[in-house]
């Protein structure tokens, strides 16, 4: 088979702690919850996958027609890893793992078509939104600042080619405070 999304999703009560600057608790679980919500929607119509540790999560997931991959206490590396498996195991031969904090994202589906490892920088070529992999590649992921780096890398040392997009509806995440500066965003809170 084809491609397959793979959205890795913190429980929400504890997403986006940085963010706590300018948003308290509940709003920031709200906006995690919507962003979520948004990348799962426009993952369609390829099939999604959610993974995660909490069981709110879970439920919500399920809820919008996603498949659950339950990764309790493995941290964001090894529950990609996970999914990444999970969803090989399921036959589908490329991974788009989308990260749940990309408010501008349209679409995954052009993502989806390839060969090797596809990656998408965050707007500051530092962390990678996006990573698109073959399933049985064994691709060891490692996120965290210099991700993209990392990933670069990672695929080198596999043997497969690397393509890079930067694409800007897929660039902007939303990790700190100033990441909040788009203007009237229907999913972002007005600031």
């Amino acid at each position: 088979m084809g491609a397959a999304v793979l959205v890795p999703v913190k429980a929400f009560s504890r997403a986006k702690l940085r963010l706590a600057p300018a948003l308290d608790a509940p709003a920031r679980a709200e906006l995690a919850r919507r962003m979520a919500g948004h990348v799962v929607a426009i993952a369609w119509p390829l099939p999604v996958s959610v993974v995660c540790d909490d069981t709110e999560v879970a439920a919500w997931a399920v809820e919008r027609g996603a498949t659950v991959v339950w990764a309790p206490g493995r941290g964001l590396d090894a529950a990609v890893a996970s999914g990444v498996s999970y969803v090989g195991g399921l036959g589908f031969s490329r991974v788009i793992v989308a990260h749940a904090d990309l408010p501008l994202a349209r679409s995954l589906e052009d993502l989806a078509a390839g060969e090797g490892v596809l990656l998408v920088p965050d707007r500051r070529d530092d962390g990678t939104n996006v990573a698109v992999v073959p399933a049985n590649a064994g691709f060891r992921f490692a996120y965290g600042p210099g991700s993209f780096g990392r990933h670069r890398r990672e695929a080198e040392r596999l043997g497969l080619a690397v393509d890079v997009r930067r694409a800007p509806e897929l660039a902007w995440d939303v990790d700190v405070p100033a990441d909040l500066a788009l203007p009237r965003h229907p999913l972002l809170p007005c600031r």
